[in-house]
């Protein structure tokens, strides 16, 4: 069967929760259908770069798919029909990635607070007695 990467952006003012029930619901579709969820991932709410239906924000989803188009076509018409979800995207891959996505790869460097010793960079009472 052929393999699927789908986005999806949820509305921001739905909570945390609300977007877990939905990922399963958009699993649950999918499995209906003949497919399987490979791997689904929450990139939290983030900013959008420009306004999509009055929403400035919105929580991101990803779901790794392997299943017939079947699938995929009946999993964007429900959700065109959602109103908490404000966009969709699905690309066909040649192969599925096990390892967490490059967004949360990302996400997780931002939030280290400790960035260690600036060794190279000396103490600025040592570059003034340089100069």
């Amino acid at each position: 069967m052929p393999f699927y990467e789908h986005i999806f952006i949820a509305r921001q003012d739905i909570s945390p929760a609300q977007v877990e029930a939905l990922t399963e619901t958009l699993q649950k579709i999918v499995d209906d259908n003949g497919g399987k969820i490979a791997k689904s991932e929450y990139w939290g709410l983030r900013s959008l770069q420009y306004k999509i239906k009055k929403n400035r924000k919105g929580h991101y989803g990803l779901l790794n798919v392997d299943g017939p188009a079947a699938a995929i076509a009946e999993l964007e018409r429900q959700e065109k029909l959602n109103e908490d979800i404000l966009r969709s995207l699905t690309i066909r891959v040649d192969e599925l990635d096990d390892n967490p996505s490059p967004v949360l790869s990302r996400r997780d460097r931002n939030e280290r607070s400790d960035r260690g010793d600036r060794g190279d960079r000396g103490d600025r009472n040592d570059r003034d007695k340089r100069r």
